[in-house]
C-alpha cells in the first residue's frame, strides 16, 4: 500500500511540474506584455523596461519558469511597487516558499493575495461537500430501496428540479427570503473558524446549501443508479438468497460496490469547488478564490491568475491521489494496476 501511495504521489508531482510549465507559457508568452500590465497604464517605455528587468520578464520564458520553480522551492525576492522603487531602488520584498509570484497590481506577493481568499472558498466547499454527500447518499439509498414506489419517483423528480435550477437563482431566493424577509438566518458574513466555530458554520449554511442542492440532486440520482446496478451482481444476489436482511445487505455489500464511481465524482467535484464557486461567492458577497479569479482576469493580473490556476491544479491532483488511495482501500485489486 505504501509503495502504491508513493507511486501516485510521484506522478502527481510530475503532473504539477508539467502543468506549471504549460500555464506559465500560456499566460506569459501571449499577446499581453506582462511588464506593461505590471507597470500600469501611464508608464513610459523606460519604466516598462525597468519593470521588465526587475521582474525578469526580459529573460527567455524557460528561464522565467525556472526562476518561478526555484521560488516555489526556496522562495524569491521581488522589487516593491513602482513609487517605492523610484525612491528606494534597492528595496525588495521577500516571498517565502512556496512562492507563487508577485502581483504588481496588488503590490503584494501572490501568496498574501491568496491567503485571505483560500479559507473562504475552502470553508464553503467543505461545508457544501458534507451537505451534498450526506443528502445525496441518503436520498439515493432511499430511492434505490423503494424502487418504483411513489417515494422513489418523488425523490427523482425533485432531484431533477433542483438540478435544473441555476445556483444564482437558488442563492438569490435563500438570501432574499430566508435571510432578509423571514430572518431565519442573519445575512451571511464570513467569520474565520479560529474566531468562532459556531458563527463560522452558521454564516456558511446558506452559501453551502446553495451549492449543495445542485450537487445533492446529481448525487441522489447517480447513487440510486449505481446502487440498483450493484444490486444485480451475483455476490449480492447470493447474499440475498442466503437470507441476509435488506439493510445489512445494502450497507455491507451493495453500497460498497456503488461507492467506487461515487468516490471519483466526489473527489473531482470537491477539488474543482475548492478553486472557488464564482456565482455563489458573488451572490453572498464572499470574496473567495472565484471572485478573485474574475477580478484578476479583468485587471490582467497575470501572476495572480497563474497562482490561482496552479492552486486549483494542485487541488485536483491531490484529490485524484486521495481517490486512488480510497479506490485501493475499497477494492484491493486496484493496487495491482
Amino acid at each position: 500500500m505504501f509503495a502504491y501511495i508513493v507511486r501516485r504521489a510521484v506522478i502527481g508531482v510530475a503532473l504539477l511540474i508539467v502543468m506549471s510549465l504549460v500555464t506559465f507559457i500560456l499566460f506569459f508568452s501571449g499577446a499581453f506584455d506582462p511588464a506593461r500590465n505590471a507597470c500600469g497604464k501611464v508608464c513610459s517605455p523606460a519604466q516598462i523596461e525597468q519593470t521588465s528587468k526587475a521582474l525578469g520578464y526580459d529573460k527567455p520564458i524557460l528561464t522565467q519558469w525556472g526562476s518561478f520553480l526555484a521560488g516555489i522551492v526556496v522562495g524569491r525576492d521581488y522589487p516593491l511597487d513602482k513609487k517605492v522603487r523610484e525612491e528606494n531602488p534597492d528595496l525588495v520584498t521577500h516571498c517565502a516558499a512556496p512562492c507563487l509570484g508577485y502581483s504588481m497590481v496588488n503590490t503584494d506577493t501572490v501568496n498574501n493575495v491568496l491567503k485571505s481568499a483560500i479559507p473562504i472558498s475552502v470553508s464553503i466547499a467543505l461545508v457544501a461537500f458534507v451537505f451534498w454527500i450526506i443528502g445525496g447518499l441518503l436520498f439515493g439509498i432511499i430511492a434505490a430501496m423503494t424502487k418504483g414506489s411513489f417515494l422513489d419517483r418523488g425523490i427523482v423528480g425533485l432531484s431533477l428540479i433542483f438540478y435544473a435550477f441555476p445556483t444564482f437563482v437558488v442563492g438569490s431566493l435563500l438570501l432574499r427570503f430566508v435571510a432578509i424577509k423571514w430572518q431565519i438566518f442573519a445575512l451571511p458574513v464570513y467569520v474565520p473558524l479560529t474566531q468562532s466555530p459556531g458563527l463560522w458554520f452558521t454564516n456558511l449554511i446558506l452559501p453551502a446549501v446553495t451549492l449543495a442542492l445542485f450537487y445533492m440532486a446529481a448525487y441522489a440520482r447517480m447513487s440510486r443508479a449505481f446502487i440498483i446496478e450493484a444490486s444485480t451482481e451475483d455476490y449480492v444476489r447470493t447474499a440475498k438468497a442466503k437470507g441476509v436482511k435488506k439493510v445489512p445487505l445494502m450497507f455491507k455489500h451493495t453500497l460498497r460496490a456503488a461507492l467506487t464511481p461515487l468516490v471519483t465524482m466526489a473527489g473531482l467535484d470537491l477539488a474543482i469547488l475548492l478553486g472557488g464557486a464564482i456565482i455563489t461567492e458573488d451572490v453572498f458577497g464572499f470574496h473567495g478564490l472565484g471572485l478573485l479569479a474574475v477580478t484578476s482576469n479583468s485587471r490582467q493580473d497575470l501572476p495572480t491568475i497563474v497562482g490561482i490556476v496552479l492552486l486549483l491544479s494542485t487541488f485536483v491532483i491531490i484529490a485524484n491521489i486521495v481517490v486512488d488511495i480510497l479506490y485501493a482501500y475499497i477494492d484491493p485489486r486496484v493496487r495491482l494496476d
